[in-house]
């Protein structure tokens, strides 16, 4: 099953076409609705807007065999411990032995970050953009986990 962080996820079209041609479920979950197609194998689940509902709802479904699609590295640290694997949109697993150091970083760039916004007249440059570098590095990483499932469970 494949466990969608779809709020801000820009990848829903690819997964949903690795999800047909692997016959595979996709749930996404969301703080509120999602248009998705008309498909068995697509299914949505309206967490709510409180605080980390998605996360939560996802994280209580996690576990081996699973592969959830996130960019919120806290989300993909739930996932690992519980069993599950995590991928970000850009194609990056997150694992046992890197999820601690993107934790980290995460942490270090929030503490800075207030003080480097200060400097920069508040303005963050963000991500660089999307593009179909991203798109294709992240169906690949998405089908080398799908296939490292198939083959041993985990």
């Amino acid at each position: 099953m494949i466990l969608v962080d779809a709020d801000a996820c820009p990848v829903k079209g690819e997964i949903q076409e690795i999800a047909l041609r692997r016959g595979i479920s996709a749930v996404f979950v969301a703080a509120t609705y999602l248009r998705l197609p008309d498909h068995p194998l697509f299914k949505m689940f309206v967490a709510g807007d409180a605080f980390d509902a998605a996360d939560d709802a996802i994280a209580q479904v996690a576990r081996p065999g699973t592969v959830t699609i996130t960019a919120d590295i806290l989300l993909a640290e739930r996932v690992i411990k519980a069993g599950g694997a995590a991928l970000d949109p850009r194609g990056r697993e997150y694992t046992q032995a890197t999820i601690g150091d993107s934790v980290a970083t995460r942490d270090l760039m929030a503490e800075l970050r207030p003080g480097m916004m200060g400097q920069q007249g508040g303005q963050s440059s963000g991500p660089p953009p999307f593009g179909p570098a991203d798109r294709a590095a992240f169906k690949n990483g998405l089908d080398r986990i799908l296939t490292r499932i198939a083959r041993t469970g985990a």
